[in-house]
C-alpha cells in the first residue's frame, strides 16, 4: 500500500510517502504556489517521481481554513438565532483583556447586524420546549437572506446542545428554500454550552464552508485529472484525519490542519526512541510552533481564538495544544521608530522570498542571517537544487539593519538569529513552565526546514539536555500526517453534581455520542473510544478535563473520578480543595480509527563519522568565521558518534551543534544530541 502525505506552508508545500511492500520512504519539496495551492501539490507528485494512479492514500493538511478566516475571504453569511438573542454574538465577551491598551477592539463579527435574524422558537436548558418553532419566521429569514445575496447560511439556537429538533426543523425549511447555500446548524458542528463561543464556531464554518469546499473538491478533481485513484483524507486541528466529506460539513476542524502532523510525529518518534516526554518544536518558513507531549500521548486544547485572545474569533472546537509565534526563516528583520531590532511577524513567505532566494525579496530574514554566517550552505539548499545568493543577503542586512545599527554585518546576522531564537523560546516555556512542567524534564524534537538549525540554541537557553532530529526534519509535518490515526472529537453539555450524577443515563450519552462517532469513520474495524469529563469545583467558570475509562462510568465510580480529578488540580495550580464539591459540566468522546503503524527501517552499522568538507561557519560574532567540519547525515550509519562544532547537512535542513554538544546516531537514524551545558 503506498500512502502519500502533502502539507502546504507558508513557503513551502512537503511531501512524504511510505510504501509497506517495499518498506522505502520518498519526499519532495517545492514551492508554495500561493495562487493556486493544488499546483503545488501536483509539483511535489512529479518532483517525487510518484506514479499518481498508484497512490492508494493521500493525505493532505492545508492552510486554507485559516487563511480564508484571516484574510476575510469568505463567503457572505446570514446568521439565525433565538427570539431575543440577536446581539449575542457582536457583543460577545464583556472582559477587556488588554486593559491599558487606549487603541484595543473587540472581535469584528463576520456577520453583521442587519444579516443576524430573529427566528420564534425557545427550548430550555433542560430540554423542555417553552415555545414551538415558528416556521414562518425561519421562511421570513431566508427571503430576507436571498435578497441580500447571502451564500451561507448559521443556525444557533440558545439551547439546542440540549434539544437539537427546532434547529433542524429550521435547517430543513433553509435546505428547501436555500438550496445552494451552505448550511451549518450548530449542534452538528458543537453540542456545549456557552452561546457566544458556540456561536462563533458555526458562524465560522458557515463563513469559511463555501471557500474550504471548493478547495477539497477542486483538490479532488485535479488529482483524478492526473490520474489519481486512491482515498483522499483531510488532517484536522485534533491531530486525526478526516473524510473529505466530513471536512466539506466541518471545515473549521482543519483551522491548523497543518502544523498538528509534526506533533504528532513527535509522539510516536520520542516513544519509539525512550521519551515518552518531548516538547515538539517546528520552525518553517513563517512561523516557528511548540506543543508539548506527556507519556506519550499529545496535548489537547478545547479550543483556540483566530487572531488572538483579545479580539479573534473563538473557535471551541477540541485542537492539539500549539503556541506559535511568527518566527520562521522567511520572517523579516527590521527597525522600529525608536531604533530597536525586531524579527517577525513579517514574513517574505515564499514570494517573494528571503532575499538569498533571488526571487525578488529586498527585505533581511532570519533565512538571510543564517547564510551570511555560514549555517546554512549556498550551494548545497535543497540538496543543490536551490543556489542561494550570500552577497545579496549580505548587502540586504548590511543596508538594512547593519549601517542603521552601526553594527559589523556578522554581530547584524548573529542580533537577528538571537532575537528570533529568544521568540521561539518564550514559545517553548509557555506550553510547558506556563502549564507547570519543567523544560528539563523532556526532549525536544527539531522539525521544519529552520528547526534543526535553531533548536540547539533554543535548548541552551532552557537547560533542556537532549534534542533530537528525526528522520526526514523538513518534511516531519507531513510525515506525521504518514503515521495519524482517523479522529472525530464529541462534546455534549451534560451539567450535575458529581455526588448526585445519574451515571446509567451518563452512560447511554456515551452510547449516543459513540453512534454518532462512527458515521463517517472509514478505518472502523477496531476503534477506541477516550472518554473525559469536564469537572471543576461549585462556583468556579472553568474546568478540567479529567480521563476516565467506560468501565467507571458504568461501575459509578464517584472516589476514583473525584480523586483523579484533585490530582489533576494539584499539579495544575499546586493545591486543591477536597472538601469542596464537584460538578460535571461537559462530556467529551474522541472516536479514533487506528491505522496500522509503519515500521521504519534500521539503519546498517557505521565505524567513526568523518566530515565530508569544512567550511567557515560564525557561531559567535566576537571570535568571527572558523573552520567547522560538516558531516553528510546520508553518511551516517546507526551507532556514530561526533562532538560539536559541527554541521550535518541533509536535503532540506542543516543541524548546527555548538562546542561541547555529542551527537549519537539512532538505530533507525535519528541524530540524539546531548546538549553541552545544559
Amino acid at each position: 500500500m503506498l500512502v502519500v502525505a502533502i502539507d502546504i506552508g507558508g513557503t513551502f508545500t512537503d511531501l512524504m510517502a511510505f510504501d509497506d511492500q517495499t518498506g522505502r520512504f520518498s519526499d519532495a519539496k517545492s514551492l508554495t504556489t500561493p495562487a493556486h495551492l493544488v499546483q503545488g501539490i501536483i509539483d511535489c507528485i512529479r518532483k517525487s517521481g510518484l506514479e499518481s494512479s498508484a497512490i492508494d492514500e493521500l493525505i493532505h493538511g492545508s492552510t486554507t481554513a485559516i487563511n480564508t478566516l484571516i484574510e476575510r475571504k469568505g463567503a457572505k453569511t446570514g446568521l439565525l438565532v433565538t427570539q431575543g438573542m440577536r446581539d449575542v454574538y457582536i457583543i460577545g465577551r464583556g472582559n477587556r483583556p488588554e486593559s491599558y491598551n487606549l487603541f484595543f477592539h473587540k472581535h469584528r463579527p463576520l456577520v453583521p447586524r442587519h444579516l443576524t435574524v430573529e427566528a420564534k422558537e425557545r427550548v430550555l436548558a433542560s430540554g423542555e420546549v417553552l415555545e414551538p418553532l415558528g416556521k414562518e419566521s425561519v421562511e421570513a429569514a431566508c427571503k430576507l437572506f436571498i435578497e441580500k445575496g447571502v451564500k451561507a447560511v448559521a443556525v444557533c439556537f440558545l439551547h439546542s446542545y440540549s434539544s437539537p429538533e427546532h434547529e433542524r426543523a429550521a435547517g430543513d425549511i433553509i435546505r428547501k428554500m436555500m438550496p445552494d447555500a451552505y448550511l451549518s446548524l450548530s449542534h452538528e458542528i458543537l453540542r456545549e454550552y456557552r452561546e457566544f463561543e458556540r456561536m462563533s464556531t458555526t458562524v465560522v464554518n458557515a463563513y469559511i464552508g463555501p471557500v474550504v469546499g471548493g478547495y477539497v473538491q477542486s483538490l479532488d478533481k485535479s488529482l483524478r485529472g492526473i490520474g489519481f485513484k486512491g482515498d483522499l483524507t483531510i488532517m484536522q486541528s485534533n491531530g486525526g484525519v478526516m473524510t473529505p466529506e466530513v471536512a466539506t460539513q466541518r471545515p473549521v476542524a482543519m483551522m491548523e490542519s497543518g502544523p498538528v502532523g509534526g506533533i504528532i510525529a513527535s509522539a510516536q518518534f520520542g516513544v519509539a526512541l525512550g521519551y515518552q516526554n518531548v516538547i515538539s518544536f517546528d520552525m518553517g518558513g513563517t512561523t516557528a510552533k511548540a506543543s508539548l507531549v506527556k507519556d506519550g500521548e499529545t496535548t489537547m486544547a478545547p479550543g483556540y481564538y483566530v487572531g488572538g485572545y483579545a479580539s479573534g474569533q473563538p473557535v471551541m472546537l477540541p485542537l492539539v495544544d500549539v503556541v506559535e509565534v511568527g518566527a520562521g526563516g522567511g520572517s523579516i528583520a527590521w527597525i522600529d521608530e525608536v531604533g530597536a531590532l525586531k524579527v517577525g511577524p513579517q514574513s517574505a513567505g515564499a514570494d517573494p522570498g528571503p532575499i538569498c532566494y533571488m526571487g525578488g525579496g529586498t527585505e533581511p530574514t532570519i533565512t538571510d542571517a543564517n547564510v551570511v554566517l555560514g549555517r546554512l550552505d549556498p550551494d548545497q539548499f535543497l540538496g543543490g537544487q536551490m543556489k542561494l545568493d550570500v552577497d545579496g543577503a549580505r548587502d540586504g542586512i548590511k543596508k538594512k539593519i547593519a549601517e542603521p545599527l552601526n553594527l559589523e554585518v556578522l554581530a547584524a546576522a548573529e542580533a537577528i538569529v538571537d532575537i528570533a531564537n529568544a521568540k521561539m523560546s518564550l514559545a517553548v516555556r509557555e506550553v510547558s513552565v506556563a502549564k507547570g512542567y519543567d523544560p528539563r524534564d523532556f526532549a525536544l524534537v527539531a522539525s521544519g526546514g529552520a528547526g534543526p538549525v535553531h533548536v540547539i540554541a533554543i535548548a541552551r537557553e532552557l537547560h533542556v539536555p537532549t534534542v533530537i532530529i528525526p528522520l526526514f526534519p523538513s518534511n516531519f509535518s507531513a510525515l506525521g500526517m504518514l503515521v495519524a490515526d482517523e479522529r472525530h472529537d464529541f462534546t455534549r453539555t451534560y451539567y450535575a453534581d458529581l455526588t448526585n450524577i445519574d451515571f446509567g443515563h451518563l452512560v447511554k450519552v456515551y452510547e449516543e455520542m459513540v453512534k454518532e462517532g462512527m458515521v463517517g469513520l472509514r478505518h472502523n474495524k477496531t476503534p477506541d473510544f477516550q472518554i473525559q469529563l469536564d469537572l471543576r469545583y461549585v462556583g468556579q467558570e472553568f474546568t478540567l478535563s479529567v480521563p476516565v475509562t467506560l468501565a467507571q462510568l458504568k461501575k459509578g465510580d464517584r472516589n476514583t473520578i473525584r480523586t483523579a480529578f484533585d490530582e489533576l488540580y494539584e499539579h495544575r495550580y499546586a493545591h486543591h480543595s477536597p472538601e469542596e464539591p464537584v460538578e460535571i459540566i461537559n462530556v467529551r468522546l474522541s472516536v479514533l480509527g487506528k491505522k496500522p503503524k509503519l515500521n521504519f527501517p534500521k539503519l546498517g552499522e557505521s565505524g567513526k563519522a568523518k566530515p565530508v568538507r569544512t567550511r567557515k561557519v560564525c557561531f559567535s560574532a566576537n571570535a568571527g568565521l572558523v573552520e567547522c567540519p560538516v558531516y553528510e547525515r546520508a553518511d551516517l550509519g546507526a551507532g556514530a558518534k561526533f562532538s560539536g562544532p559541527a554541521l550535518v547537512q541533509e536535503h532540506g535542513t542543516t543541524t548546527v551543534m555548538f562546542e561541547g554538544d555529542e551527537c549519537t546516531v539512532a538505530a533507525t537514524g535519528e541524530l540524539i544530541i546531548k546538549v553541552g551545558g545544559a
